[in-house]
């Protein structure tokens, strides 16, 4: 059924997308002003991002499969009132402990981002759900960067707590508009929610996760790391025994395995990698005083605007992906967005000695990111059954996440680890960092090398109910036992 009101439809669908990606940035440059401000330490202040982390990785495949069940509308209309929920007790949380429940809350609106491009899929023409998937991975891409330009701003001439006052009265907005003008999707999967590999799904996360984002400060060969990750093994391999004997899985394991899926999924990995790394530790960079021989000396608003390249960038290549991806297919612009972030990584391991030469590298590597995101959404939702389209995409956000997670502790391992007298990291700890994550990304652009070419995916765009290259339906789970 196709929407009363496609720009419409898509503008909530942006907005509610383009809150959560900001609020996954704007928080992280003012961590030092709510660690003053709430008069708590920093471990615990870190715990304000390690805690939207795990929920939204938690959230997002999870809610993706409650709206392919249930109808991607009204479970749309729920996580953005989670998200309301979650960013007004942030607004005016009285202690640490308070805001990292907020967070929590808040990362159930990962969920967003599988839902939009599952309802686009359901209820767009079919000559329009390749340019608005790419349109709205423009706007998530670019959220992101907004965060990391805005934040210091909005810290200095209001408060913190502004960063969340300001997505509660988007997000209310958003949520009314959605709920009385987006219709429910007509395709719905079959079955019902799995709770047990729900459940074993959100513990291998959390048990990988937790000592990927926490390894540096508690010790990567302490006793808690270590039976972490043997738990996160032992939980992925009882979710992957309880999804495949499940009549209903919560991830068909089968759509996982088809060869356009576990490409982009696998590049998704590697370039989240990239991703989250760049923003996490270049505004750091920048920041650093030019005393210890590298950095600019620069405030949050001042770093945040050598980022500006990169926002406009990103936002540039997003939408031009989505009239480019008819002519030259999504498996193309995905290779072409990692290699120019790899490209951008290199130039950051070699010349990093001028604000200027910061600035091009922030605008190749936004480039990279708007070719990228829209590709990767893009072959995932032309892929796959339209009714499983939420629980796909949710897995693929997923993935990004975790390989963000990677990426960010491979790089805080190679800063950090040899400081200076002065506490400064040394510039070989960058250029060695930024040099792995010219590697993580090079993985990722093979990745999407072995994808198929675009006409089977097309084809799948086009034919409900299959996704390309799948198997045969399966017997149900009495017939295999």
């Amino acid at each position: 059924m196709p929407s009363k009101s496609p720009r419409l439809t898509f503008a909530v669908l942006a907005s509610g997308a383009g809150v959560f990606s900001m609020l996954q940035s704007l928080i992280a440059p003012a961590l030092p002003t709510i660690q003053h401000a709430l008069h708590t330490s920093q471990p615990a202040t870190t715990w304000v991002m390690t805690a939207y982390l795990l929920s939204a990785s938690v959230f997002t495949p999870i809610l993706g499969r409650v709206g392919d069940l249930l109808g991607k509308t009204r479970t749309l209309v729920a996580v953005l009132v989670a998200v309301l929920a979650g960013c007004l007790l942030a607004a005016l949380a009285p202690t640490i402990g308070v805001l990292i429940v907020a967070r929590v809350v808040q990362g159930i609106g990962g969920a967003v981002f599988p839902l939009s491009f599952g309802i686009i899929r359901d209820q767009f023409e079919a000559g329009q759900v390749s340019r608005s998937i790419s349109n709205l991975s423009a706007v998530i891409a670019a959220g992101g960067g907004v965060g990391i330009v805005a934040a210091g701003p909005i810290v200095a001439a209001l408060d913190y707590r502004w960063l969340f006052w300001i997505p509660v009265a988007i997000v209310a907005v958003t949520a009314l508009i959605a709920a009385r003008h987006i219709p429910e999707s007509p395709h719905r999967a079959q079955g019902r929610v799995n709770w047990v590999g729900a459940l074993l799904l959100s513990g291998w996360l959390v048990a990988l996760l937790l000592p990927v984002s926490q390894g540096s400060r508690w010790g990567w060969n302490s006793a808690s790391v270590i039976s972490l990750f043997a738990a996160a093994v032992v939980l992925f391999a009882l979710w992957l025994r309880t999804e495949s004997r499940s009549p209903s899985p919560l991830i068909d394991l089968r759509v996982l395995r088809t060869r356009p899926v576990w490409t982009t999924n696998t590049a998704a990995l590697l370039f989240g990698a990239g991703l989250s790394s760049v923003w996490a530790f270049l505004p750091g960079f920048v920041q650093t005083p030019s005393s210890a021989g590298y950095g600019f000396g620069a405030n949050v608003t001042a770093s945040g605007l050598l980022m500006l390249p990169m926002l406009i960038a990103m936002f540039v290549a997003g939408v031009l992906s989505g009239r480019l991806e008819p002519r030259l297919g999504a498996k193309h612009l995905l290779i072409a967005g990692s290699g120019l972030a790899a490209l951008a990584c290199a130039l950051l391991a070699l010349l990093h000695d001028e604000q200027w030469q910061i600035a091009v590298a922030a605008g190749v590597f936004g480039l990279g990111v708007g070719l990228a995101f829209a590709s990767m959404a893009n072959l995932i939702v032309s892929s796959v059954p339209a009714e499983q389209a939420g629980a796909a995409t949710g897995m693929n956000a997923n993935l990004r996440s975790i390989g963000g997670a990677i990426g960010t502790a491979v790089m805080s391992l190679l800063v950090t680890s040899r400081l200076a007298h002065n506490g400064l990291p040394y510039a070989s700890g960058y250029t060695h960092g930024f040099s792995v994550l010219t590697l993580f990304l090079v993985g990722a652009a093979l990745a999407a090398a072995l994808a198929p070419a675009r006409h089977a995916a097309r084809h799948a765009a086009h034919t409900p109910g299959r996704a390309t290259d799948s198997p045969a339906p399966q017997p149900d789970a009495v017939t295999r036992a």
